[in-house]
């Protein structure tokens, strides 16, 4: 199935000149959201992957099937003050601002392999920062997995020494 005829493009969303990808189409049909778990997890098939962490909060929601499919356990990382055990906290610029991103300090063991999944990269400040936060405590990067990649913004730049992988390419 080619996912890309699925993905809605919104136009000067959430802001002017913003082309926004809409993954809802994808996840509203359960043989195309079936399918694209499916393209993912094939996607990293030759990686060793002990755990897989998603990024809150469309990370969560291609993430988690994703770990089932792969036969692993799940990790979310959360916006500050949403997790209820002992956490940890790595903070991250925006282009206005900054932001971050905490994970239970016991979600990882050391030396378990991490594969980091989101639905996008765009400029890639929220994975750098959740790869900052699991080697923090112990975990080593597989790599990254995204659904869509938007080119132009150069988030894989941000993430040079990890292996990335993207399932479609927007510039």
């Amino acid at each position: 199935m080619d996912l890309k005829q699925a993905i809605r493009s919104i136009e000067n969303y959430p802001i002017e000149g913003v082309t926004f990808r809409d993954i809802t189409p994808v996840l509203q049909d359960a043989d195309t959201f079936r399918d694209a778990i499916d393209q993912l997890a094939k996607a990293v098939k030759d990686l060793e992957i002990d755990k897989v962490v998603g990024i809150e909060a469309r990370g969560f929601i291609v993430g988690a099937p994703l770990s089932l499919a792969l036969d692993c356990g799940f990790i979310p990382i959360r916006k500050p003050g949403k997790l209820p055990f002992h956490k940890i906290k790595e903070e991250y610029d925006l282009e206005y601002g900054t932001d971050a991103i905490e994970i239970h300090e016991d979600a990882i063991e050391k030396g378990e392999k991490i594969l980091i999944v989101d639905d996008l990269l765009a400029t890639g400040g929220t994975s750098k920062a959740a790869a900052n936060l699991i080697e923090k405590i112990g975990g080593k990067i597989s790599g990254f997995l995204f659904l869509i990649e938007l080119d132009d913004l150069g988030g894989r730049k941000k993430l040079e020494g990890y292996e990335v992988r993207s399932l479609l390419h927007y510039e």
